[in-house]
Formats: C-alpha cells, sequence, structure tokens
C-alpha cells in the first residue's frame, strides 16, 4: 500500500515538473522589452489602422548608366510575433507592434527590367534593431532572397542564383542595420545613433554588388536647414554614403534620398497618402494608383 502511494506521489510530481515549464513560458510574455513612450501625436496618426503609401521618381544608377523608374515606401503600424517573427492576424498579449516598411524599386536595364523589394520590422519597444528584415530581387537573369531574423545574434539565410553564392545560413553579430535606419527615421529621427559606429548596408547593396554580409566602419551625422533634417551616413572603407532628407517635424514624411556609389542613385517625393490599401484590391480601386502617379 505505501509503495503504491509512493509511485502514485512519484507520478503526480513528474506531471506537475513537466507542466510547469510550460506554464511558465505561456505566462510570460514574448515581449521581454518595454514599449517606447510614444506620444499621443504618433498614436493618433500610426495607431488609425491606415498605412502612409510615398511614390517616388527613381533615378538607379545601374551598370555604370542612369534608369529612370519609381519607388514606393509604404509605412504601417501592424502586430507581429516576435518569437515566430511573422505578422499576427490579430493583436493580442503575445504580439508587439512594429513599424514596417515596405520598400520597393521598379526600373529596367534595356530590354529587361528590375524589381527590388525590402521588408523592415522594426519593434515600437526599446528592443534595439528590428526583428526582420527581407530582401528580394527579381531580373530576367534571375532571382536572389535574402532574409536577417534577429534572435541570439542576427541569422541570414542567402538564396541566389549566382555561382559563389547559391544557399547561404549564417550568423553575425549585431549592429545597426542600414535597412532598420528608415523606421527608425520615421518614429523619431532625432533619437537615432551619430557619430562614429558599425553599420550593416542596405541587404540590396550586398545583393546587387555581390559583397559579403558585414558591418563596416561609418559616421552618422544630422544636419537641420530650415524645415528639413538630413541624416548622411557615409561608410569608411566602401564606396557607399547614403543621404535621406525629410520633414524636421512630425510625421517626419521622407522628401528624398541618395545612394551615392561611384554615382548617385537618387529618388524624390512625388505623390503621398494615407490609406488602408489592402482593402483596396478590387479592380474598382485602380484608379487610386493615378492618385499616386502610378503607372
Amino acid at each position: 500500500m505505501k509503495l503504491t502511494i509512493f509511485v502514485i506521489n512519484i507520478l503526480l510530481w513528474s506531471c506537475q515538473t513537466n507542466s510547469n515549464p510550460q506554464n511558465n513560458t505561456d505566462s510570460k510574455s514574448e515581449k521581454d522589452y518595454s514599449y517606447l513612450d510614444l506620444s499621443d501625436q504618433f498614436k493618433n496618426h500610426w495607431f488609425d489602422g491606415k498605412a502612409e503609401v510615398a511614390s517616388y521618381d527613381l533615378t538607379q544608377m545601374r551598370y555604370g548608366e542612369a534608369r529612370e523608374g519609381s519607388a514606393v515606401l509604404i509605412f504601417v503600424k501592424e502586430p507581429f510575433l516576435p518569437k515566430t517573427q511573422v505578422k499576427a492576424n490579430n493583436a493580442s498579449a503575445k504580439t508587439v507592434d512594429v513599424m514596417k516598411l515596405n520598400y520597393t524599386k521598379k526600373f529596367n536595364t534595356g530590354i529587361y527590367p528590375y524589381s527590388i523589394m525590402q521588408s523592415v520590422f522594426s519593434p515600437l519597444t526599446t528592443q534595439p534593431h528590428a526583428l526582420k528584415v527581407t530582401a528580394t530581387i527579381q531580373e530576367w537573369c534571375g532571382q536572389t532572397y535574402m532574409q536577417l531574423n534577429n534572435r541570439n545574434q542576427f541569422d541570414i539565410k542567402l538564396h541566389s542564383y549566382f555561382e559563389g553564392e547559391a544557399d547561404q545560413d549564417f550568423k553575425i553579430d549585431k549592429n545597426l542595420l542600414e535597412n532598420e535606419l528608415w523606421t527608425k527615421l520615421r518614429v523619431n529621427p532625432k533619437n537615432i545613433p551619430t557619430g562614429q559606429l558599425k553599420v550593416i548596408p542596405d541587404f540590396s547593396y550586398f545583393r546587387l554588388q555581390h559583397k559579403d554580409v558585414k558591418a563596416y566602419d561609418a559616421q552618422i551625422n544630422q544636419v537641420t536647414n530650415k524645415d528639413t533634417l538630413l541624416t548622411i551616413l557615409e561608410y569608411q572603407h566602401i564606396k557607399r554614403t547614403l543621404k535621406v532628407y525629410q520633414n524636421s517635424k512630425f510625421p517626419y514624411i521622407i522628401l528624398k534620398w541618395q545612394e551615392i556609389e561611384n554615382d548617385t542613385t537618387e529618388a524624390i517625393l512625388n505623390k503621398s497618402m494615407r490609406i488602408d490599401y489592402w482593402t483596396k484590391n478590387a479592380n474598382q480601386y485602380q484608379f487610386l494608383r493615378d492618385s499616386l502617379n502610378l503607372k
């Protein structure tokens, strides 16, 4: 009888110890950082259920020549699952709000087109880095895909049709990402890090230039001129400088940017609107592209 009771107690203790870690995991929030002290002005603007869609006239340098094209920046606040690092269908205790940027470029090189898209998911929290960054480049020769996940280090996956790149899976130390600079400039440009630091260049730079992914020494400066704020990111050991011009007052709309390598790529604001574009996918809404001067 005593043996039976002893065995039952052992089984009960075993079940409890097996379930406790799971319970602790469920009760512990996946958000291991605190929200930024966001102003009411910020919340009223970005938590309204709409995105900012802005079109830009693009002059893209490629193969030593200037190519006319278009760029689009889409900024939107949305719920994100930090553990699985995907957009959440609905906000919950397991989600964190992020500022998402979808950034596209389209231009032609002679007979064939280029299409570039990059996505950045930056939490509106004290977590210093984006949770996820992706980049794709498609053209008639083939396509490449690159993804960063923010975990213990930056976990990076790369898939490319180029010999010598192919399929890669590697980690790099965490440093400021040029890609996340865009979202930081929209949340609060006065809070971005400045001075000498290490920066991981734009993902499309790595793929277009076929460079190894790593951080480089860089300098970030800001200059205010009347109503415009200019942020300058200049790399020390590669030929790349990024200049972003934006309104110096909230909501800090991006007016123009330049990517200076051997030549200068430039994008100038054309049209901008606040819209829940994901509900406007029927043919009857195609006229809205005219409002953005999109072909």
